[in-house]
């Protein structure tokens, strides 16, 4: 009875926390689709009256939320593509090539995660501005066509891999570069795949570099877009909260879908043996 009575307090603690998070994307959804007397009545409504798509089409209206979706969706693709292309180049090189000062040169990168975006965020400007890339899209790229954190996964799981196969490949005559594509990076797919959705998230999520570096309707992506369309909207909750639904929606889709991955390919990049 004892065990039975703590088990029931746990999922009682688990449950009720899962309510609290999920109570304010709850009241973010059902307000996407109320009107502003619904939207402003006390005691408030938790449902709509009816199902309607004008608060979107008023917020599109107001704001090119397809703009900025295209811009959101062009970043996150080029920023994926770059930043898992050179962390698997990087991995691979840490972890097969022998070169004087491996191990000393990534304890250093290692080191550098210790430090916050926020302390690079002038140098990157000030580079970004020197390269003419101020307010463009390649300014929202450049900065994280690299990481250390998703280099130090890659490079953990390619350790695991016996060396046994690597020197039986290069006595069959493959080459290091036909090696890892074909051998390591399929082998390494769910550390990979972890890499992929990770980045994907934190590049649509990303607020305070876009706000320093684009000013131009034309550039701007979904959450940057969002906050200039909360000055210009302010008034009207209801459209903020439908804008709010489109940013969001697409990131708890992506995550209800891959949390497993992400999970499984931390805990696999993260072990060595």
């Amino acid at each position: 009875m004892e065990r039975k009575f703590s088990k029931f307090l746990i999922y009682l603690v688990l449950i009720l926390g899962a309510i609290i998070m999920l109570l304010p994307f709850f009241w973010m959804f059902t307000s996407a689709f109320k009107t502003t007397q619904e939207i402003n009545r006390f005691p408030p409504d938790m449902f709509p009256s009816h199902i309607s798509l004008n608060n979107f089409q008023r917020a599109f209206a107001m704001a090119p939320f397809a703009k900025y979706f295209v811009n959101s969706v062009i970043v996150m693709v080029c920023s994926v593509g770059l930043t898992t292309f050179t962390s698997i180049l990087a991995a691979f090189a840490f972890s097969r090539l022998r070169f004087p000062g491996r191990n000393a040169i990534f304890s250093s990168l290692v080191a550098l995660m210790m430090i916050p975006f926020e302390m690079l965020i002038i140098t990157n400007y000030t580079t970004i501005v020197d390269l003419g890339l101020w307010d463009t899209l390649p300014a929202l790229i450049l900065p994280f066509t690299s990481s250390i954190f998703y280099t130090y996964i890659l490079r953990n799981f390619f350790d695991s891999v016996s060396d046994s196969l690597y020197w039986s490949a290069r006595i069959d005559g493959s080459s290091n570069w036909r090696y890892l594509w074909k051998v390591m990076v399929p082998m390494a797919r769910p550390s990979l795949t972890t890499i992929i959705l990770l980045n994907a998230l934190a590049s649509w999520n990303s607020f305070m570099w876009p706000m320093y570096v684009i000013s131009s309707d034309a550039n701007r992506t979904l959450p940057w877009g969002l906050q200039v369309f909360t000055t210009e909207a302010g008034s009207y909750p209801e459209l903020l909260m439908a804008a709010s639904t489109v940013v969001v929606v697409p990131v708890i889709i992506l995550f209800l879908f891959a949390r497993k991955y992400i999970v499984r390919g931390v805990a696999r990049g993260g072990l060595k043996g």
